[in-house]
């Protein structure tokens, strides 16, 4: 078992809440946070005393109006680990968050402090039913990926490694789903299917309606640094 997956052996059904209005984060990727609100901080520091796990969760539409305060989040999330972390000088948190395992909120816990926890379970996703089903659905994504990223051959060629590595079905869709500029509240559908072939058949819907911009040359992916 990859050292990153150990924790979720003895997760203990309570997650520390960090809703983010602009990002899904979904299992397997990675994504740098700079955490600079003082409840954020103190969420972060809890988090590397203990087991280095943070929740990313979205905000439902309408959070603008209770941002500082508690904004209704979607039910499902994404359990992370803190794999690297940099405190600045000013108390500031530079960390890197690897994606673990989607989790269901089934309700929040009061604690005493300013950031939000909750009661969660882990979700396992359904895999695709056949080798058949899996082999056809990985040539797809090989067909698609030129048209996703037309200008970017390196980034073409990483995906190609990852279509034809032992990574699974479900955190290939992940992957694709995490780096493709789509709107995030259609991210949120895909983070909460388990069912690996549906899920796929959700993304390959909305690449085909063509509601999906041409990721611009010059952009990095994955995005260097996402600013809460």
């Amino acid at each position: 078992m990859n050292d990153d997956f150990v924790p979720l052996s003895t997760f203990a059904g309570m997650a520390r809440l960090f809703p983010l209005p602009n990002l899904v984060f979904f299992p397997q990727v990675m994504q740098p946070l700079h955490i600079f609100e003082p409840r954020y901080r103190q969420m972060t520091a809890d988090a590397l005393a203990g087991d280095r796990l943070i929740a990313l969760v979205l905000p439902k539409p309408g959070w603008e109006a209770d941002y500082a305060g508690n904004p209704t989040v979607h039910s499902v999330a994404c359990l992370g680990k803190i794999v690297a972390d940099q405190q600045t000088d000013d108390g500031h948190y530079n960390i890197l968050l690897r994606g673990l395992s989607r989790i269901q909120i089934a309700h929040e816990i009061p604690h005493g402090k300013s950031y939000r926890k909750a009661k969660a379970e882990l979700l396992a996703e359904v895999p695709v039913a056949s080798a058949a089903t899996e082999r056809r659905l990985r040539r797809k994504l090989a067909k698609l990926v030129p048209r996703w990223f037309p200008q970017q051959d390196e980034v073409k060629d990483q995906f190609r490694k990852l279509i034809k590595s032992d990574l699974t079905l479900g955190a290939l869709c992940d992957i694709f789903a995490f780096a493709l500029p789509l709107d995030v509240e259609f991210k949120q559908n895909l983070l909460e299917e388990l069912e690996v072939e549906e899920r796929l058949g959700r993304l390959f819907e909305r690449l085909a309606s063509k509601q999906v911009a041409e990721i611009p040359a010059e952009r990095k992916f994955p995005p260097e640094f996402s600013v809460n």
